[in-house]
């Protein structure tokens, strides 16, 4: 992020959590432009024409993150990883309402990007990753969890660790088993 620092956000985030509502407001222009670029990486590979945009995203997830009580989050990490679960939870309700509307249609495409250290290149519909996530959640909860903060809020190994309050060495090894096990389950659905 540009002009400030992650303790900048944190102290705003604690001022926001002890009920100070101008906090929000210092704090929403300053973290806009890192979650408009999040935005756009989700929609990077996408077709021209969807229908969903980044600027409409970043609004929504703004919506969701104001509804959401202050004293939940508790640093620049981790409202990241919450804005991250929030774009998720509205790209998977966006394709669920284009295939309800179209009858199986109008699936969102997601592309895993190796630059970001996700699984392969392929395309993946969202509603098959949630699903696949879902499924990785019951076998191993924390290793969905470091996918979901990783891919979705773009956190590094160390923001992730410290999200989840464990090791950068546990993230990076939940994250290259996780990386693998999508790969396969991804690559099984698919066939």
């Amino acid at each position: 992020m540009t002009g400030m620092s992650s303790g900048d956000v944190t102290g705003l985030l604690k001022r926001w959590s002890g009920g100070d509502r101008s906090a929000l407001d210092e704090l929403m222009p300053i973290v806009h432009q890192e979650l408009r670029r999040l935005a756009q990486s989700y929609f990077r590979n996408e077709r021209s024409d969807h229908t969903l945009q980044a600027t409409a995203l970043v609004n929504e997830a703004f919506l969701r993150l104001v509804q959401v009580q202050a004293g939940v989050i508790q640093n620049r990490a981790h409202f990241f990883a919450v804005s991250a679960r929030a774009m998720r939870q509205i790209l998977i309700d966006h394709a669920r309402q284009k295939r309800a509307a179209k009858r199986g249609g109008g699936e969102v495409a997601v592309v895993f990007d190796e630059a970001k250290g996700t699984p392969g290149p392929d395309p993946v519909d969202v509603l098959e990753l949630d699903i696949t996530l879902k499924r990785l959640a019951e076998i191993d909860p924390r290793q969905a969890e470091v996918v979901e903060i990783r891919y979705f809020a773009g956190l590094s190994l160390k923001e992730t660790a410290e999200v989840l309050g464990t090791s950068t060495a546990t993230v990076k090894r939940d994250w290259n088993l996780a990386k693998a096990w999508l790969r396969r389950e991804l690559l099984r659905d698919f066939r």
